[in-house]
């Protein structure tokens, strides 16, 4: 990590350069295959020892990273920034998100996610005082809609629906941080934030690593192996990649490239583990994107 000095300048731009020609569609895919890449862990870990497993093995290499580079410590007000990307970006989302999807199919997990965009609008207008205008409200309640629809799709039920709020309280995680870590990229490298998230957030799981090792051996090899990728691309990898993309746009337009990764996570959930929506669960995933596009368009 390079001190605050020598970081290079966000860019806030909206021209597409080489750079995110690679860094978006990469980070979509790796995004849309980690919802059912979790499902098929979770047949071999329990949700807490898998997100521990996780980030084990991509916040070693993250550290080594920190350490090769001679990563200053943050100081001042990056303290916070930083612990909030690594505790409730990594280490309470993933947990958020593990324990939803035990019940929720991954590509309805992956709609429902997506609302993210809409909570990073409503704290911009909090924080920021943007306006949220009546058309805005009206696509919330329209991408609300939908998760409901999704919850009915999927036999709305108690399990179902506590499900539903814990993937929903991952998409706040999500939005809290690109809206607390934003700042960060005009004092450092993008690579530097994504592995200090890394590193701070499997320090903040490591009380759940001892039961994800006693878990190994009795594991299928694909639950076994998906953490693994889990770790390596949508994680250590992506994170990254993620990272270039915010420093060099908006934090609303980088999170708008989201709106791939629910289709995109559908079709992969269908050819990996052959999860077949129902009519309900599309619809209600056509109404939550739909609101989530409202919403931003309007912005």
């Amino acid at each position: 990590m390079t001190t605050a000095c020598s970081a290079t300048p966000a860019r806030t731009g909206s021209t597409i350069d080489p750079v995110l020609l690679f860094t978006v569609p990469f980070t979509v895919i790796a995004w849309a295959s980690s919802f059912p890449a979790i499902r098929a862990g979770l047949t071999g870990f329990g949700p807490l020892e898998m997100a521990a497993l996780r980030f084990a093995l991509a916040g070693v290499p993250a550290a080594l990273f920190l350490v090769a580079t001679r990563a200053a410590l943050p100081t001042g007000t990056d303290i916070w920034r930083f612990l909030t990307g690594g505790i409730v970006f990594i280490a309470l989302y993933a947990i958020l998100l593990n324990l939803g999807q035990r019940v929720v199919p991954a590509g309805a997990a992956s709609f429902i996610i997506n609302t993210n965009p809409i909570m990073t609008a409503a704290l911009a207008m909090l924080i920021l005082n943007e306006r949220f205008s009546l058309v805005a409200w009206l696509g919330t309640a329209l991408s609300f809609a939908g998760i409901g629809v999704i919850a009915l799709g999927n036999g709305l039920d108690l399990n179902i629906g506590i499900s539903v709020l814990l993937i929903l309280g991952a998409a706040f995680c999500n939005a809290i941080s690109t809206v607390v870590q934003k700042p960060l990229f005009a004092r450092h490298k993008p690579l530097s934030v994504a592995a200090w998230n890394m590193a701070i957030g499997g320090l903040a799981l490591s009380p759940f690593l001892p039961g994800a090792l006693e878990q190994i051996p009795s594991a299928p090899s694909q639950a076994l192996w998906s953490v693994v990728y889990l770790a390596v691309v949508p994680s250590l990898i992506a994170y990254g990649t993620w990272a270039i993309t915010l420093s060099r746009l908006p934090a609303a337009r980088a999170s708008n490239f989201q709106y791939g990764v629910p289709p995109t996570a559908m079709l992969i959930s269908f050819l990996w583990l052959g999860e077949v929506p129902t009519a309900l669960g599309i619809l209600g995933g056509a109404m939550a994107l739909a609101g989530v596009v409202i919403v931003n368009l309007k912005r």
